[in-house]
């Protein structure tokens, strides 16, 4: 079997409440690997707004790329994964909607003693987590300094962003790969075992709480190396 071409490009997209720095520790360990590395700066006003800044990273690339997606990021990447650049998927403790789904629908009805993020009340069309409370929901397994930092320099998260829903489901074309975080407490752990099975990602599991793409950035860009030397070998 010839091996398709090497996928050296690797974009990631933050999630909502963050910014891109986050990505810091996995960007270093996939750039020392040789991996071309683009981060997304989430306006998160709208999904429609963030798949468009996705796509001026993808549009400006010179060949294939694994799409990497955390929290409401997964939204993003679901919906501009249909871009051609896009060789795959790859969901961090993300969110993997289905077509005419969103954020809202997937959070609307959590099971029985599923926790609950601390959202505040929308104010003036965006969203917070309660400071007081994101390090124990968002980044349980960070020092307690850093949890409070990504804590006092939240982005606001706005609304319509969460209303935003997809269209055409990238992972039903495109293969994916998907990580639980088996200690978050942001979106349940059982909750991402059924998207990712839905999506028939390759998942694997490791513990972490939301925050493990900060906590454990190591085991995040395995994850994402894996899909691309999959992708290269076939």
């Amino acid at each position: 079997m010839n091996a398709g071409p090497e996928v050296k490009n690797i974009v990631l997209v933050h999630g909502g409440f963050v910014d891109g720095s986050g990505w810091q520790g996995v960007y270093d360990h996939l750039t020392a690997d040789g991996y071309r590395v683009a981060i997304v700066q989430n306006p998160t006003l709208s999904l429609t707004g963030d798949v468009a800044a996705t796509h001026q990273i993808l549009d400006g690339l010179d060949g294939p790329a694994v799409l990497v997606g955390h929290s409401y990021g997964g939204v993003v990447i679901t919906e501009a994964g249909n871009h051609p650049n896009v060789a795959a998927l790859a969901y961090i403790a993300a969110f993997a909607p289905d077509k005419g789904e969103s954020v809202n629908t997937l959070i609307a009805d959590p099971p029985p003693g599923a926790p609950v993020p601390p959202i505040l009340p929308p104010k003036d069309g965006f969203l917070f987590l309660d400071r007081d409370k994101f390090p124990a929901s968002f980044a349980a397994d960070l020092p307690a300094a850093q949890a409070k930092f990504m804590a006092d320099s939240q982005v606001p998260w706005g609304v319509d962003a969460l209303g935003g829903v997809v269209s055409e489901p990238a992972w039903r074309t495109k293969p994916s790969w998907y990580l639980v975080a088996a200690d978050d407490r942001m979106i349940p752990p059982p909750a991402q075992r059924a998207m990712s099975e839905r999506a028939g990602s390759t998942v694997t599991e490791t513990p972490g709480s939301h925050a493990v793409y900060v906590s454990n950035p190591a085991a995040v860009a395995g994850v994402i190396a894996q899909a691309a030397e999959t992708l290269s070998a076939r």
